[in-house]
Order: structure tokens, then C-alpha cells, then sequence
């Protein structure tokens, strides 16, 4: 059956968007099974947090008994049969709690937290094409050391994500570009920080009492990282 990862890809799924439906053939005028997406050895639900608690119960059956009920069926799930899934780690908005008897039926739950410096320049070397920072080593790791100083700030909750990390890698190249540049400078990454990361950092309690800001809190950061210089 081999390996489905369209699980929860639009948060407005019903379970039977997971499970399969029942639907009638105009032809033979019987109803047909189509089989949904967990109809698969291996199932991958990314960020499983944000399907909705109804659509997220859809699990339930099929990850204890390996089976799914349709109507007064039961159609066995393939062998074998193992569901992996992301988690948001905080109540985003936009999450769902998964229930204690849903958590329960997962094997075991693994803190992946942020890669390491050198894990997260090997992210971005992944997505290099041809690019003008396939080079530019410096700038490279002037992206890396800002947004993992956002992760290290006191007044910072949740930090930049290696998807922000790219993010800023990418519309740097693009400000380089459309400025007739085949480089990108320190100052193209400074200029881009802002807008490609004040979303996504979450301010700390505390934080919010002393009036601190994302845009505050990030501006800070880009000036306290060192700007690499040409050797």
C-alpha cells in the first residue's frame, strides 16, 4: 500500500476524509468503499494538532484495532500498519489538544526540538541551486546565528523555525537579485529580517509586561549579531 503523508495537509478534513467513504456508483447502482488516506502501511500526519478534535477521532479505531468501520463494515487496515505525526510544540492558534486516550495510542513521543548551528547551514545547503550563496559561506552563517538567536533571547518564548531560517535565506537571494546582484550582502539579510521574522517569534510573559515587541525583540537581535566582513 506503501506510504501516505496527505493526512491532514487543509485543517477543514472530516473523518471520513481520513477513514474513506461510502459513495454511489451511478453505474451499478451499489454503493463502493473508496478507501481514504489511512488505507496505508505507513500514514504521515504533519502537524497533528491541527485537525480538528472530530477529524483527529478518526484515529482512533484504526490506530488501536487496525481496522476501520464503515457503516456496518469493517474493512482491515494493511500490514503493517504505523502512524507517525507532528505536533505543534505550543498552543498555536489554530491547534487542537489531541485527547489523553488519542496520545495514548501513540507508542512513544520524541522532542525534536531546534537542529544544531551545523545541521541547520546543512538545511539550507540542501536548497541551494545554483544560487548566489552557494559561495558566500559568511552570509550563510549570519542567517543561521540570527535566527538561533531568537531562540536564546530572554524575552523570547518561542523562537524562529528552520522554515523562518529558510525563509530569509531565500528572499535574501531574491533582494540580490532584483537589485542586479549576483551576491547577497550582510545588509540585504539585515534589511529582510524584520519582515520575514517578527511573525514568528512569540513573546514571553514576562516580556509582554516590560512592552516588549516582536519587532523590538528582533531589531535588538540584528544589531547584537557580529556581521561577518570580507577576509
Amino acid at each position: 500500500m506503501g506510504v501516505r503523508d496527505d493526512l491532514w495537509r487543509f485543517p477543514d478534513l472530516l473523518p471520513s476524509d481520513v477513514t474513506g467513504v461510502l459513495y454511489l456508483n451511478q453505474k451499478t447502482q451499489e454503493f463502493e468503499f473508496r478507501p481514504g488516506p489511512i488505507m496505508a502501511q505507513i500514514v504521515l500526519a504533519d502537524e497533528i494538532n491541527r485537525a480538528t478534535p472530530r477529524t483527529q477521532s478518526a484515529l482512533l479505531e484504526a490506530m488501536q484495532e487496525r481496522q476501520v468501520t464503515m457503516d456496518v463494515d469493517t474493512i482491515p487496515l494493511p500490514r503493517p500498519f504505523l502512524v507517525l505525526a507532528t505536533h505543534n510544540p505550543i498552543e498555536l492558534e489554530g491547534t487542537f489538544p489531541l485527547p489523553e486516550a488519542q496520545l495514548d495510542r501513540f507508542l512513544m513521543r520524541i522532542s525534536i526540538g531546534y537542529p544544531e548551528e551545523q545541521e541547520e547551514n546543512q538545511i539550507l545547503l540542501r536548497f541551494e541551486r545554483e544560487d548566489p550563496l552557494e559561495k558566500l559561506e559568511p552570509v550563510r552563517s549570519y542567517i543561521v546565528q540570527m535566527t538561533r538567536a531568537t531562540r536564546e533571547h530572554k524575552a523570547v518564548e518561542l523562537g524562529v523555525s528552520p522554515r523562518g531560517t529558510l525563509g530569509l535565506y531565500r528572499t535574501a537571494q531574491a533582494l540580490a537579485a532584483l537589485r542586479g546582484r549576483t551576491f547577497v550582502t550582510p545588509d540585504d539579510v539585515k534589511e529582510l529580517a524584520l519582515p520575514v521574522l517578527s511573525h514568528r517569534i512569540i513573546i514571553n510573559p514576562q516580556g509582554w509586561l516590560r512592552g516588549q515587541r516582536p519587532e523590538e525583540v528582533l531589531m535588538d537581535i540584528v544589531e547584537s549579531v557580529p556581521v561577518p566582513v570580507e577576509r
